[in-house]
C-alpha cells in the first residue's frame, strides 16, 4: 500500500522508535536528499590548433607536402611544429549543385569520417565545426539546407538536433568522436536563414529562434558525450560591445556552451589591440574560455593575445587554413616555408607540448 501520512500515525503505536523506523517503506524520504551534483567537464587544455579542411581537396589534385626536403603527411608535419588540434568543417549536403562542392561532396559526413581518422591516428585532438548549411557559413550567409527548406519552427530546432547526434554516432562508432563540437560557423549574424536570421527587423524574436537551434546542436553534443566541449563561435575579434551583446543574449536563453570562438582578421575585426581588449574582457566577463578561432596574418600576435588572458582563460588559437591559403605555411608546390617554424617559436614561447 502506497506510503501516507495516516499510515505513519497508525505505525506510531509501535514500541519505540526502531519500531517506527523499521516500518517506514525503503523509498521514504530520497525525494528530499539533494542529488549527487554532475561531474565537471573537462576544461580545454592549451590549443595551438589548425583548420586544414581543404586537405583531401589538395591531395586529390596531387598535391604532396614536405619540410625540409623529407615528404610527409601534411597532418604529420604539422604536428612536428607542435599542432596539437586540428579543426574540421562539415557541411550538411555539399554535392548538391548548390553545395560547396557539386557532386564530389567535400566535406561532407564520409570525407570528415576519413579525415577524423586520420586525425586521431596522429594522436591530434579535433574540433568539428557545423556550418549547418549545403554551402559556405559566415557573417554574410547563412544558407539553409536545400533538405530543410520546408521546415520552421520546431520542426527545424529537431531537425539541427538529430542531424548533429547523427554526425557525431557516426564519428564515434568508429572511435573518432571529437573532442570539442562548433555549433554553428561565424554565427554573429545568426544562423540558417531567414529563421535565426538577427540582423531583421525583428531581431529579438529571431535571437529567440538562434538560441533555441544553438541549444539543439548543444544538447545533441551532451547526450552522445557530455565530456565533448561545446563552442559558440563568432566573427567579432576587436568588437567588444557587439561580442558581449551576441553573448548576452545567449546568457539570456541559457545556452548551454563551453568555449567562446572569435575570428580575427584585420580587415574586418579591427587592430591586435582591438583583439586584446576585447578577449580581455571576455575573458573577465563570462564563464567561458576563450579561443581565436579563426586567423590567418599576425601569427605572433594574435597568439601573444590568445594565451596571455586574465585567468588563464585564454586557451590558444586555430590557423585557418594554413596548407595554401593567404599567409599559408607551405608554398605552391607544398613545401614548408619560414612561417611554419613560427609556431616552434611560439610553442616555446607558451609550453605547448
Amino acid at each position: 500500500m502506497p506510503f501516507s501520512f495516516c499510515s505513519l500515525t497508525r505505525r506510531l503505536a509501535l514500541p519505540g522508535l526502531l519500531g517506527l523506523l523499521l516500518s517506514l517503506p525503503p523509498t521514504f524520504g530520497l525525494a528530499h536528499r539533494p542529488a549527487k551534483a554532475a561531474a565537471p567537464r573537462p576544461r580545454l587544455g592549451k590549443v595551438l590548433g589548425a583548420d586544414i579542411s581543404f586537405l583531401p581537396q589538395l591531395e586529390a589534385r596531387g598535391m604532396k607536402f614536405s619540410d625540409k626536403g623529407v615528404e610527409k603527411d601534411a597532418i604529420q608535419i604539422l604536428k612536428d611544429h607542435h599542432i596539437n588540434y586540428i579543426r574540421l568543417r562539415i557541411f550538411n549536403n555539399p554535392a548538391a549543385d548548390s553545395g560547396y562542392s557539386p557532386h564530389k561532396g567535400f566535406c561532407d559526413l564520409p570525407h570528415t569520417l576519413a579525415m577524423a581518422k586520420r586525425v586521431k591516428q596522429a594522436g591530434l585532438k579535433l574540433l568539428l565545426d557545423f556550418h549547418y548549411s549545403d554551402t559556405w557559413a559566415d557573417p554574410q550567409k547563412q544558407f539553409k539546407p536545400s533538405a530543410w527548406l520546408a521546415l520552421s519552427g520546431p520542426a527545424l530546432t529537431q531537425a539541427v538536433h538529430d542531424y548533429t547526434k547523427q554526425v557525431l554516432l557516426a564519428l564515434q562508432a568508429q572511435g573518432t568522436l571529437p573532442d570539442m563540437v562548433q555549433v554553428g560557423n561565424e554565427i554573429n549574424h545568426g544562423m540558417i536563414w531567414p529563421d535565426a536570421q538577427v540582423q531583421l527587423s525583428d531581431s529579438l524574436a529571431r535571437y529567440d529562434t538562434l538560441a533555441r537551434l544553438a541549444q539543439a546542436g548543444s544538447s545533441a553534443v551532451r547526450e552522445v558525450n557530455p565530456n565533448t566541449l561545446v563552442m559558440l563561435h563568432i566573427a567579432l575579434g576587436g568588437q567588444t560591445q557587439l561580442s558581449n551583446t551576441w553573448l548576452d543574449r545567449m546568457a539570456v536563453h541559457k545556452v548551454d556552451f563551453d568555449v567562446i570562438g572569435e575570428s580575427y582578421y584585420p580587415k574586418w575585426h579591427g587592430t591586435i589591440p582591438d583583439l586584446k581588449a576585447n578577449l580581455t574582457q571576455l575573458a573577465q566577463r563570462y564563464p567561458q574560455d576563450v579561443v581565436v578561432v579563426e586567423y590567418s596574418e599576425r601569427k605572433r600576435e594574435v597568439n601573444d593575445v590568445a594565451f596571455s588572458l586574465p585567468g588563464g582563460k585564454g586557451k590558444g588559437s586555430f590557423i585557418w587554413e594554413p596548407l595554401n591559403t593567404w599567409e599559408a605555411v607551405f608554398d605552391k608546390q607544398g613545401h614548408a616555408n619560414d612561417l611554419l617554424p613560427l609556431y616552434d617559436e611560439i610553442a616555446r614561447k607558451y609550453q605547448i607540448k
